[in-house]
């Protein structure tokens, strides 16, 4: 008998010395950031796994951003959901409408007892994504926001000074004659025409683009992007496309290249989109906030976002959770964001980021990479620039582009087109609202 108990007892000491070791529960991130963005989010998360042993976040692209989305809402459905999805601004509704989908970060955050504090985030960038409580429904990741590029060397040979570019819409016309008469073909151009021409240009000047606080107070909402100020701004635009003051290059980002060339000698487009300029041309460039209209305000207001933030997804274990509020906490720290926001141009997201970027003198050796968050923390959010909301606004920003792409052909009026942007778009948020009631 003692013969046994011994022989029992160097088994169990053995199986206890071989057992391997628990494996880290693993926390699938969807997500839809390819090429070198795509690359600096697998280090991210490389980061927080190489911190601790319990956990380890597994980036996985899924495709554009409509993609990503509704592949995480199909697998949700299919009991097969990530707890991390990737899910760009114009989705923030129909994510809130995915009945039983989300887990709320601040309600994730305070489950697992993780430290959060929504006042530590920029203010118009967390007002995007909480709810009319406040509540923070969903994690910023990455976020910018419109500015103004400027060809300095074209300046300079206007006659211009290239440190004080246009502030109003009328000095950006003055401004572009000048370009012209000097040998710049056209004056300016834009990138994404409804982000900025239409949702920019109204919370930049304080005027509300739909009723409902944007979407925001309610479903039943209406866009009003055809009011007279609209409407203005709209034909200007157009009145300058036929002398190439202004010179429409096309949607998202195909504009870049009028800019990149010399073509043009101003550009607007998101702060995300500076390392690609200062990678792709050859003339001394500068940074600048939008323009804003003084027959509508004396001063600009704030900008407001695009980009995406992280959403939670119901249906996962506890032990996931636990890792993705730790995560989050990784992913809002100072040192990270920072890292990011220098890397990528997007907005870091928390003021300490910002400081520490600020502290590091990253602004000094790159001038003009804070304009993006001068401009979205210029004033305090109002109802009109908060942000927006709208049930399927991604088909909506298409209807918004076609409408504007027939203005700038020529082919019909700025009153005729948003008119009809706005008709097009109500059929849409009327389906939106009947099928996500009660």
């Amino acid at each position: 008998m003692k013969l046994l108990k011994t022989f029992a007892a160097v088994l169990l000491g053995s199986a206890c010395f071989s057992a391997p070791a628990l494996a880290a529960t693993e926390i699938q991130w969807w997500h839809a950031m390819g090429g070198e963005l795509g690359e600096k989010l697998n280090s991210i998360a490389d980061g927080f796994n190489k911190q601790q042993s319990d956990y380890k976040v597994v980036p996985v692209y899924k495709g554009t951003y409509p993609e990503t989305m509704t592949g995480a809402i199909a697998a949700f459905r299919a009991h097969q959901a990530p707890a991390i999805v990737q899910v760009f601004e114009v989705g923030t509704a129909t994510m809130m409408a995915a009945k039983g989908a989300v887990y709320p970060v601040y309600k994730l955050m305070a489950d697992t007892k993780q430290p959060f504090d929504p006042k530590a985030y920029l203010p118009a960038v967390t007002g995007y994504y909480t709810d009319s409580k406040g509540n923070m429904l969903s994690l910023p990741f990455n976020s910018s926001t419109p500015v103004m590029y400027v060809n300095k060397d074209a300046f300079k040979k206007a006659g211009l000074n290239p440190d004080q570019p246009p502030k109003t819409w009328p000095e950006m016309e003055t401004a572009a004659k000048a370009l012209q008469k000097a040998g710049t073909a056209c004056g300016f151009t834009t990138g994404w025409p409804s982000w900025v021409q239409i949702e920019n240009f109204s919370a930049w000047n304080n005027l509300p683009i739909g009723t409902k606080e944007n979407g925001i107070a309610g479903l039943d909402t209406k866009l009003t992007i055809n009011s007279p100020a609209h409407v203005k701004h709209i034909a200007d635009l157009a009145t300058w496309q036929k002398s190439k003051i202004f010179d429409y290059g096309g949607r998202a980002s195909d504009a870049a290249p009028k800019f990149y060339s010399g073509e043009c000698g101003m550009y607007m487009n998101t702060s995300a989109a500076y390392a690609g300029i200062k990678a792709n041309v050859k003339f001394d460039f500068g940074v600048a906030p939008m323009p804003y209209a003084p027959d509508v305000t004396k001063e600009p207001q704030n900008s407001i976002i695009g980009g995406a933030s992280l959403w939670v997804l119901n249906g996962r274990p506890t032990a996931e959770y636990e890792g993705v509020a730790k995560f989050f906490n990784y992913l809002s720290s100072p040192e990270v964001q920072a890292d990011w926001h220098q890397f990528s141009g997007y907005l870091p997201i928390t003021k300490a980021a910002y400081e520490l970027t600020r502290r590091q003198g990253f602004y000094d050796k790159n001038p003009g990479t804070d304009v993006s968050i001068k401009e979205i923390t210029n004033k305090a959010p109002t109802a009109n620039s908060k942000g927006l909301r709208f049930g399927n606004f991604a088909q909506i920003r298409d209807i918004i582009e076609g409408e504007l792409e027939s203005v700038f052909a020529g082919k019909a009026d700025a009153k005729t087109a948003l008119d009809s942007a706005v008709e097009r778009a109500d059929k849409l948020l009327r389906s939106f609202e009947k099928a996500n009631q009660g």
